[in-house]
């Protein structure tokens, strides 16, 4: 379906690929990964032929449909979210025109021709709307939804609209980049149950390991300029690639002894005339050795024991009675709930049933019409939202900005903490007011990390993290003795840390005592998933 041999790109002076190989064959599911800037989208470009290697070959069967899905949804005008599932917003238009200028030409029997006209028949098709009205239901729409302008709607739930499109048209090889970034946890565990039955070939680019896990059969990870196959999903790749470490760094070690044996014997003898032969000998053989590289380690988590909050009285928070509504929009009524110390509270629930608000309301951040909010004895509130702009100093470096938070570490620990959080090497003097939303909300969850609250509420706090840094805040959090409030759609994450769930919607909150797989197991989430998936 899809091979790329001898691939070879460099970009701004640094060479991501060299003689690069990748194969994706029919009905496969791939996972490309790397570290954050190792050349995962550039390839995603290169496959797309929106940007060109340098050397090598992509070579794709002729025949082969290709649908993709990127991080950012495309500029909107005035179509509908149906148009936009359907494709057929602007799309019409240019297939006409392409049909109509091969005809002019005369060139009908091409493929070309054959892939406009096919791509025609399928949007002009019935069964379409149809089959795009049931993934927009699986992704979270509501069925008033479908003829609202796309540009009334957040970005998120537009991405999700592109994504019914290319679920809708099944291209043979589908590319995702971050495809569960938007979506709550039913869309999410909704689209996870469709592709493990999606006809097609999948390539994912993901920083959900949970969703890797379960749908993965294939892992190519981007390392030394190279695409390392490992078979199995995730979990298998990770260990799979620490023997690969483990095996090659003992390789390596074995040649510098043979390597240091040699030397030695020449350095010795190369002056005595009785073994100045062997002495020669034994230096052609080190020049014609192949030398190996010594492997580079396998990043990990800067581990580091964080400082604890002051102790909070028994009952932490608690809201009595509580009325919100945002305008003429209800969203909590008579709402009574209580946070204990050390509760781990994962709040679930669709986008817009209330997750975000119940946060806010715990935090302070917004005023409610009726009841009564009580903070408990020494309770202090850290409230984290990726979308809340962080207090920080323009004039400041990053580093400095965690050294001034960090009473209890040291500059080199807070060095440590930041380059688990994707701040490395240099990148810790850069002044704040430089830095992208994406980095201030990883600098304002590492100063909370290095002086913590005893209430820390959380809304999507791995938004903006890879793998290797999702797992430095689990192991943070894990070891954190306050109280945890928080919302995520990253499974993997929910699963480690959450000790109870509350499932959120229309206003209304049900509690499930136990973890994330008790409450699906109660809820009836998977049996709901797989329902839908068969009924859209």
């Amino acid at each position: 379906m899809l091979n790329i041999r001898k691939l070879a790109k460099s970009v701004g002076g640094r060479t991501l690929f060299s003689g690069a190989d990748f194969t994706v064959n029919y009905a496969d599911r791939v996972a490309l990964v790397g570290p954050n800037g190792a050349g995962k989208s550039t390839l995603f470009n290169v496959i797309l032929a929106t940007d060109v290697a340098d050397s090598g070959t992509v070579d794709r069967d002729e025949w082969t449909t290709l649908g993709f899905l990127p991080q950012e949804g495309e500029a909107l005008g005035d179509e509908t979210v149906i148009e936009i599932a359907t494709g057929k917003a602007g799309v019409i238009g240019e297939i006409e025109q392409t049909l109509q200028g091969l005809e002019k030409k005369g060139t009908v029997d091409c493929p070309e021709y054959y892939q406009a006209q096919a791509k025609y028949d399928v949007l002009m098709d019935g069964g379409l709307e149809a089959k795009a009205k049931k993934m927009l239901r699986g992704l979270g729409y509501q069925e008033p939804d479908f003829e609202r302008p796309a540009r009334e709607m957040s970005g998120g739930w537009i991405m999700r609209a592109h994504l019914a499109r290319l679920l809708a048209m099944e291209p043979d090889l589908l590319m995702l980049d971050e495809p569960t970034n938007h979506l709550d946890l039913a869309s999410l565990l909704w689209l996870q149950g469709y592709l493990k039955a999606y006809p097609g070939a999948i390539l994912l680019i993901s920083h959900d390991r949970a969703f890797m896990d379960d749908l993965i059969q294939t892992v190519y990870d981007i390392e030394d300029k190279s695409f390392v196959q490992y078979t199995g999903n995730y979990s298998a790749f990770e260990a799979q690639k620490e023997k690969r470490y483990e095996q090659r760094l003992a390789a390596w070690k074995s040649q510098q002894k043979e390597i240091e044996r040699h030397q030695e014997f020449i350095d010795r003898f190369r002056s005595v005339a009785s073994k100045a032969a062997q002495a020669q000998s034994r230096q052609r053989q080190l020049e014609k050795m192949e030398k190996l590289e010594k492997p580079r380690p396998i990043r990990k988590m800067f581990k580091i024991k964080f400082p604890q909050p002051s102790r909070s009285g028994q009952r932490v928070i608690s809201l009595q009675g509580v009325d919100m509504s945002y305008g003429n929009e209800n969203i909590y009524q008579n709402l009574d709930v209580d946070i204990e110390r050390g509760d781990r509270v994962a709040l679930v629930g669709p986008n817009g049933a209330g997750k975000s608000t119940l946060l806010k309301i715990f935090a302070g951040e917004v005023e409610f019409q009726r009841g009564e909010r009580d903070l408990g004895h020494n309770c202090r509130i850290g409230y984290f939202s990726q979308h809340r702009a962080a207090s920080l100093d323009p004039g400041a470096t990053v580093l400095e900005e965690v050294v001034k938070s960090a009473k209890d570490l040291t500059e080199d620990e807070c060095r440590g903490v930041l380059g688990s959080f994707l701040f490395r090497k240099e990148e810790v003097f850069k002044k704040t007011e430089v830095l992208s939303g994406g980095e201030k909300s990883r600098l304002n969850l590492v100063k909370f990390l290095v002086d913590p609250p005893n209430l820390l509420l959380m809304d999507e706090p791995t938004t903006h993290l890879d793998i290797t840094s999702s797992e430095a805040l689990i192991v943070a959090l894990a070891n954190y003795g306050g109280s945890l409030v928080f919302i995520s759609h990253d499974v993997h994450f929910i699963r480690k840390l959450a000790t109870s769930v509350w499932h959120i919607n229309s206003g209304q909150l049900k509690k499930y005592a136990g973890d994330y797989d008790y409450y699906l197991e109660k809820s009836g989430g998977i049996s709901d998933a797989r329902a839908a998936i068969t009924a859209g």
